[in-house]
């Protein structure tokens, strides 16, 4: 069998023309993973047609980093999902390891001047990057706080600042109206030995160096050594806006699937993922010091993201008292207030979200300073087929006891983005095949704000819209007569929900334009919780993965 170029087999576009052949090839060893490792020709000039490098699948032989090798195996179009760009890869058979010590490669360096704005061309820059060793220098500023997975993204700022994205304070990347999908560099560390947990705002003090690897629909550069930093110290802000008399206030949080159960490992879809422990992480008491100490204790909170009794096992429960009861004992033992709850179940099953947690929007709300019209709670989009598996509203009318003023309050959580597809999509890169789903789900909501404002009600729409201020659906549910009150805040403080470095606004405040025009509502998104980072390999204690937000209406 005659031995192929690494160039040769990757060919010019997205599929190898040795596919499915049994192929040998040589080159040096420059990244190992968990199931494989990367190989890249050495003493070859990149003339930035295409790449000298490749991933070898192998679970059962893992090599020396640096080493010279042959290897023979099947040429495989590695497709992760339907809409996934191919990646070649080769299926390891046989390996001969020609020498421990081969050749050093030379890393292509990342910088601000050699990667390209537009995103086709990135997408094909990389492309014929793929594999191949790069290196990224010291001196950028992290704009995506650690994951648990050790996940970092990087803003390449050691030119000069990155100015064509509007930065935060700290130093994060608001996203972009032109160019909602910009790719910022970022890297995974294999070893959580070597991830340290960090803020959004650090600063790289070391360079990184690895493979440029396509994984979850996107370029990572894998790292295997440990890496320098500047940490940068995060507090979390408080809000300036308190209740009182003549007004309401009504704080946004949404509960990352909070339930009060240790799932049991039979009775759950993924154990790796539908376990969790929100109780013993401190996840109830971290939202109640939201609630409490960031949020002034609120007339009303509206919750996103409230699980059942029982989390992610797939039983018959629904109810979701103990999860509302602890939260709310919680925030009694820091304030000395005790909220009551309010929520419909969902059907079970039949809202989404993960398996099993039958997910649902719900209230808090004071009753020392707010009455609940009982007669009036109602889930919106139940025979709407946008609603279909999908978490319906939840219309709520509040009574402000000292006034006697009327509130309806419409708690949302729209259908996802998560199966948007990625710029890197071979096919239609960006499309959001949920988009025209919450765009009718938004109909269905402002339909509702009419019927209260006819009634003469005074509404509020609040709730994670999973889309931003600019975007369609934000456009149809606002129209003419409405006003979203992010769009009060400067620029720069438009975020609650971080993206792959890109911070972006997803939780919005809708009022009448009646009621905005009349400066009667006030807007504040409370941030510090979607900068900090957790600890790499553990599981996290964050309560969210959105800031929240909060709003004061007065009647």
């Amino acid at each position: 069998m005659s031995t192929i170029s690494i160039r040769a087999l990757q060919g010019e576009g997205f599929i190898s023309p040795y596919s499915r052949q049994q192929v040998s090839t040589t080159g040096v060893v420059t990244g190992v993973l968990r199931k494989g490792f990367f190989l890249q020709t050495p003493d070859k000039e990149w003339d930035h047609k295409g790449s000298d490098a490749l991933f070898v699948y192998s679970t059962d032989w893992t090599p020396v980093r640096g080493a010279e090798i042959e290897v023979t195996g099947e040429v495989v179009d590695f497709i992760k999902h339907d809409t996934a760009k191919p990646v070649t890869q080769i299926h390891l058979d046989q390996v001969h390891v020609k020498s421990t010590e081969g050749p050093k490669i030379k890393p292509i360096e990342l910088t601000q001047a050699f990667l390209p704005a537009d995103n086709n061309e990135l997408a094909m820059l990389l492309n014929s990057l793929e594999g191949m060793l790069v290196r990224i220098d010291q001196g950028q500023t992290f704009i995506a706080p650690s994951n648990r997975y050790g996940d970092y993204v990087l803003a390449l700022d050691a030119e000069s600042v990155d100015e064509s994205a509007l930065r935060t304070e700290q130093g994060g990347a608001i996203v972009e109206l032109a160019n909602s999908h910009r790719w910022f560099p970022g890297f995974r560390v294999t070893n959580y030995n070597h991830a340290p947990r960090l803020n959004l705002g650090s600063k790289l003090k070391s360079a990184i160096t690895g493979p440029l690897n396509y994984r979850v629909d996107s370029y990572q550069v894998s790292v295997s050594d440990p890496f320098q930093l500047d940490e940068n110290f995060i507090s979390l802000s408080k809000s300036s806006l308190t209740p009182e008399e003549g007004a309401l206030t009504i704080m946004t949080l949404n509960c990352f699937n909070l339930d009060p159960h240790i799932e049991s490992e039979a009775l759950v879809t993924n154990p790796r993922q539908d376990i969790d422990d929100d109780w013993g992480e401190g996840r109830f008491h971290t939202l109640a010091q939201a609630v409490v100490l960031q949020a002034n204790s609120p007339d009303i909170v509206a919750l996103q993201e409230i699980q059942d009794n029982d989390g992610a096992e797939l039983t018959q429960v629904v109810d979701a008292s103990v999860t509302y009861s602890l939260l709310i004992e919680t925030i009694e033992e820091l304030s000395g207030i005790r909220y009551r709850w309010v929520d419909v179940p969902p059907e079970l099953g039949a809202d989404g979200g993960q398996p099993g947690g039958n997910i649902r929007n719900g209230y808090l709300y004071n009753p020392a300073r707010v009455t609940l019209d009982t007669d009036l709670v109602r889930v919106l989009g139940r025979e709407d087929a946008c609603f279909e598996d999908s978490r319906k509203p939840l219309v709520c009318e509040f009574i402000e006891k000292a006034s006697g003023g009327r509130l309806g309050i419409i708690n949302v959580h729209l259908a996802s983005k998560r199966h948007q597809e990625s710029v890197f999509a071979p096919e239609n890169p960006g499309f959001d095949a949920k988009e025209a789903i919450r765009i009718e789900q938004a109909l269905v909501v402002a339909e509702e704000a009419e019927s209260l404002f006819n009634k003469g009600i005074s509404y509020y729409i609040t709730g994670d819209f999973n889309d931003t201020e600019h975007s369609r659906t934000l456009r149809e549910l606002v129209g003419s007569d409405k006003a979203n009150l992010v769009l009060d805040l400067p620029p720069v403080e438009r975020y609650d929900y971080n993206h792959r470095g890109k911070l972006q606004v997803l939780m919005h405040g809708i009022v009448s334009k009646q009621m905005h025009e009349s400066g009667r509502a006030s807007y504040e998104i409370i941030h510090g919780n979607e900068l900090i980072g957790v600890v790499p390999g553990e599981d996290s204690d964050k309560p969210s993965d959105h800031a929240y937000v909060i709003a004061k209406l007065r009647l």
